[in-house]
This record gives C-alpha cells, structure tokens and sequence, in this order.
C-alpha cells in the first residue's frame, strides 16, 4: 500500500504553501545583493523595543517559556479591554486556523471563504477532510453576501480576511453587518485582520467592537506586519473565553517561546516604531500607485501593506525582476496568474522596483 493511501484523499491532494523565495537564495543564485518585495515584510524591521527585550531574555533560554502567556495575554487584554479569558496567544495567527480546523471542521462538514483569500484557509480546510467553498469575488474584494449564499446545515466555519491578502481589498461595514445577521448560529466567523493597522477607511468595521454581539465570532491580529516581527512568529485570538478554552485544549504546549513573549510584549508600548511604519507605508504605497499609473500598468488599490499589480504574465514578470535583484510574489497559486504582489518596502526599495520594472517592460515593448 503507498503512503498516500493511509491518509485523507484531501490532505494527499495538497500542495504546500509557498513562502517568499528568500534573500539568501537569491544572492547565492545571482551573486548580487537582492531587495525582498515578497512576503508584506515591515520595511523599517523590528520594533526597536522588541530587540532590546529580546537581549535581556537571553540568558533566560535555559527555562521554558512562560506556557499561559500570562504577561503577554494581560498585556493584550489591557489592550483590548477585555479580560485575559478572551485572548489566546499563538505561533502565528496560522497556528490559530490550524486549531479552528481541528477544532470544527470534518469530513462531512465545510468551510466557506472567497476565492482568491488567504491560501491557508483552503488548506487547513482541506487537512481536516472538509470541504473548501469559495465565492466568487466582486471587484477583486469579498463578496459578503455570495458567501453567505454559500452557508448550508454543513457549513462550520466562515474564513474572512479584512483586508485580504494577497488582493489588499476590504469589505466594509454595511456589507459586514448585514452578512452577521444572515450567519446561521451553528457557524463559526473568523475574522482575520492581520493587516488592520493599515486601513484608513473610516467604513472599516473593526471585527473586535462586534464580539459581545456575536458570539460565534473569533478576531485574529498578528505582530508580524506592523511590529516587524515576523521572524519570531505571534499572533492571537480574540473571541468568547467558551472559544478561548477550547483552543487551549487543542494547542501545544510551550506555542509561543520565551523569547518571542517578551519582545511582543515590549513591542506593544513601541507607538513610535508603530507611526513610522504606518507613514513609511503610506508614503510607498502613494509612490508605487503613482508610477504604476504612469507605467500604465493596473493594479488594486489597497488598504494594507502590499499592492497587487496586473502585469499580463505573473510568473514571467517575476523572472525577469528576479533577474534584476528584486524580490516580488507571483500569484498563479491563488488563481491570478497575470499578477504579482509587491510589498511596499523603503524609498529605495520601492525606486528599485519601479526602475526594474520600467526596464522589463521597455525590453517587451
């Protein structure tokens, strides 16, 4: 009998996620010193708080982590204002969907999203032996009211990204109230806004302000975007404590390390990292729309820390700028295979994209 035979015909079908190609291997392969426009990275680094903390736990590494996240989680909750029995701490809000998965999803049941979402809502789908449906978008952005058309008695859990990676769009609040009133009680709501600092539209609706209202409702955040720390892998939940204490009967123990507990603690009261990230990318962000337009290239304008261009051929755009030292994200995997995504990086960076860019497309003219 194969391997493959032994497990879920769902879990053999997957393809692994792709992350960015790294820095590393492209210096090795070019010989040339790359720039990394590939995996919505904060261009600034880490919170300078965070590393300081980071130093001062090191000769802590001998010890287990702290395996409730207390300091961190009270930290959160103050945050919030909400109280330590809502929040839960995790390796990257992806440990999150993962345990959601586990926690709900079957052979038997399915999970509901857009296409063109956040490639793991598919897979984490998909290793629990459920079935994915994807509604098709509008506009690039979450058609609210085709996924609720899509919810049945066998539907689990509902995957929402505001905004979306990798289309940068949002759904706003009309949209988003009117789809909680169609939810059915027996569904699960994830909304994941691993890029909501970012946002400056004043329709957004912050997922967490409806949470006493709906129950069924889970809201994640992560520190990888705005704080910079990507590397040390944290997110969390926020959600009902009925939520909360199933998730914790479902983690590892020890999730969240010593060391990553106290840099996103200390990266919580760094608000000056925080305004310079936010005004670097807005910067960035006016800077690649406008010399996209003058390119004459297309693209959807975005609410996050990345923008997603129309180039005609994605994977062949991505060659050719890899071939000049930069470093974006080809989007075949997510079914837009004439686009790339480009995270917005410093003044230098997003000139180097822009130059490379404008060379490629003058050599296909």
């Amino acid at each position: 009998m194969d391997i493959q035979d032994l497990v879920l015909p769902s879990v053999a079908a997957l393809v692994p996620y792709e992350p960015g190609k790294p820095i590393e291997e492209v210096q090795r392969e070019l010989g040339v010193e790359p720039i990394k426009l590939a995996s919505n990275e904060n261009p600034l680094g880490p919170s300078p708080r965070a590393v300081a903390a980071l130093r001062a736990a090191l000769d802590d590494l001998n010890r287990y982590p702290d395996g409730a996240s207390f300091n961190l989680i009270r930290r959160l909750g103050e945050l919030h204002g909400v109280t330590a029995n809502h929040i839960f701490v995790a390796c990257g809000s992806v440990e999150v969907l993962n345990l959601i998965a586990y926690l709900f999803i079957r052979p038997g049941f399915n999970a509901v999203s857009s296409e063109h979402a956040f490639a793991i809502y598919q897979l984490v789908t998909a290793a629990s032996g459920g079935e994915f449906r994807a509604a098709p978008m509008q506009a690039y952005a979450f058609d609210l009211d085709a996924i609720a058309d899509l919810i049945d008695e066998h539907t689990r859990v509902v995957f929402l990204a505001n905004p979306n990676n990798p289309t940068g769009t949002i759904y706003r609040r009309q949209a988003w109230e009117r789809f909680l009133a169609r939810v059915p009680d027996h569904v699960v709501i994830v909304a994941d806004e691993a890029y909501f600092e970012f946002v400056r539209d004043a329709d957004y609706p912050n997922a967490l302000n409806y949470l006493s209202a709906q129950p069924k409702l889970i809201v994640l955040r992560t520190f990888s975007k705005i704080y910079g720390l990507a590397g040390l892998r944290v997110g969390y939940a926020v959600a009902d404590p009925k939520f909360v204490r199933l998730l914790h009967n479902v983690r590892q123990p020890f999730n969240v390390n010593l060391l990553a507990q106290a840099a996103v603690a200390a990266a919580l009261d760094d608000h000056e990292h925080v305004r310079r990230t936010l005004e670097v990318n807005r910067e960035g962000m006016e800077f690649i729309e406008r010399e996209l337009r003058r390119l004459k290239v297309r693209f959807v304008p975005s609410h996050a820390n990345f923008i997603m261009a129309d180039v005609g051929d994605g994977r062949k755009t991505f060659d050719a700028l890899l071939q000049e030292g930069v470093i974006v994200r080809p989007l075949g995997a997510y079914a837009l295979p004439r686009h790339v995504r480009v995270s917005i990086g410093l003044p230098e960076e997003n000139q180097r994209f822009i130059d490379a860019l404008t060379r490629i497309l003058g050599r296909a003219a």
